[in-house]
């Protein structure tokens, strides 16, 4: 593992450690990544949105 996968929340890492499977530790790693997303999906939707009303007020 490198060295920046140990920065976790004691909780994270209590409850990844007790598994096996990785199951969990898969499940936590797509609910970040997911986390991440969401608010560059937001501000892309509303910078189109914005661009194309300056464009309804140009044309």
């Amino acid at each position: 593992m490198p060295y920046w996968s140990s920065a976790q929340c004691a909780m994270c890492r209590a409850a990844l450690q007790s598994e096996e499977s990785g199951i969990k530790a898969e499940g936590i790693n797509n609910g970040i990544k997911y986390l991440m997303v969401i608010p560059y999906v937001l501000a892309a939707i509303t910078g189109v949105m914005i661009y194309r009303m300056y464009k309804k007020k140009q044309g």
